[in-house]
């Protein structure tokens, strides 16, 4: 997409983010500022005051919108919305018809991204990121580390909204960051670790780590509802993004394609829930489907270097085989016969219902109460 080298924009991408080994090594954000409740950071929590840059199929930026809406933000904090697809300039600002719910920036009249970067420090070098928090007031970026900028929304604004709701309550913070950790390497990063990765070797180790992690976390969720108890915390919230995205966008473009979300029972269950308590976003599964199959039909088919193949399903070379430098199995799957024409179903619609395993924790819960 292009990076910013002593504040001019240039086309291609940093070189500390690939390691020696050809695996993706993600850049730090830069700009690391703190909204507080009383200002003594420099920056005070009041209404009007920000302004987020975001795209839609970002996961990144996905996270900042679901604590704005959850935290009954969308009245405080003002939103631009990237029109998608990767931009010879970067994230862009436009009132494109084609994209009638990406909105241009209104706050300070960007076009690209990476003036507001340019805006804050002339002399920046650096990735331009979405989310990217700025100040209408001081006419800076704030923060663009979309992991404290959900910890701002969750807490620092909580005297303006009246809403009390703490994703990130002490008692549970350690298992919560705990979990973070493994996620955000092995998920949230690790389908990208998959994609980005340089040779087979990288691929093949972010390709386990990540699978490794699913199959944690699904088993975690056959215990307990959310991942950190009988509550909705921050590791949930976190974990969404991915999820949601996992199936129509990292199985096939970052080649993660041993199992889709819909083959984990659990962490399904677990995303659908997660999209109900998203209180009344009308029309939002369209929207995100359909922002995210754009995205994907704009990005390029990676060729990896080293003839980089990628995993498909349980038949796919074991590294047994691989040692025994057995052929490599072909990732196209064998169309399997057309079964029979199945009986009418004549039950009625509830016992139609699947049935849930006896271990999950859903089993008798009540369901989620629809927005």
């Amino acid at each position: 997409m292009g990076v910013l080298i002593d504040g001019t924009w240039r086309d291609g991408e940093l070189p500390q983010e690939t390691g020696s080994g050809g695996d993706f090594r993600r850049a730090d954000s830069r700009f690391r500022d703190r909204i507080t409740a009383d200002g003594s950071s420099g920056f005070k929590a009041e209404p009007g005051r920000y302004h987020l840059y975001v795209a839609h199929g970002c996961p990144w930026a996905h996270r900042t919108l679901i604590y704005r809406a959850v935290k009954k933000l969308t009245g405080a904090i003002t939103v631009a919305y990237s029109v998608p697809g990767l931009r010879q300039q970067g994230w862009t600002f436009a009132d494109d018809p084609d994209f009638p719910d990406c909105t241009p920036d209104t706050v300070n009249g960007f076009r690209y991204l990476h003036e507001a970067y340019t805006a804050t420090d002339p002399r920046y070098t650096g990735k331009v990121t979405v989310p990217t928090l700025w100040d209408k007031k001081t006419r800076r970026i704030v923060n663009n580390e979309s992991s404290e900028i959900i910890r701002m929304l969750n807490s620092e604004f909580d005297g303006i909204t009246g809403d009390s709701t703490d994703f990130y309550p002490a008692p549970l913070r350690t298992e919560i960051d705990r979990l973070n950790d493994l996620v955000y390497a092995n998920v949230n990063n690790g389908v990208y670790r998959c994609g980005f990765a340089k040779s087979q070797a990288a691929y093949e180790a972010a390709y386990d780590a990540l699978f490794a992690t699913l199959d944690e976390l699904e088993a975690r969720l056959s215990r307990q509802r959310y991942l950190v108890g009988r509550q909705i915390t921050e590791a949930d919230w976190r974990l969404f993004p991915t999820l949601v995205r996992f199936d129509v966008a990292y199985f096939s473009l970052f080649r993660c394609n041993k199992q889709r979300i819909a083959d984990y029972p659990n962490l399904e269950l677990h995303a659908r829930a997660l999209f109900r308590a998203r209180r009344g976003r009308d029309g939002e599964a369209a929207l995100l489907r359909d922002q995210l199959l754009v995205d994907c039909a704009a990005q390029p088919r990676r060729r990896h270097p080293e003839g980089h193949a990628s995993r498909s399903g349980a038949a796919a070379r074991s590294r047994a085989a691989a040692e025994l430098k057995a052929p490599i199995a072909s990732s196209r799957r064998t169309r399997a016969p057309a079964p029979p024409p199945a009986a009418p179903d004549r039950r009625s619609p509830r016992a139609r219902l699947p049935r849930r395993s006896a271990a999950s924790p859903w089993r008798h819960r009540r369901p989620c109460p629809r927005p």
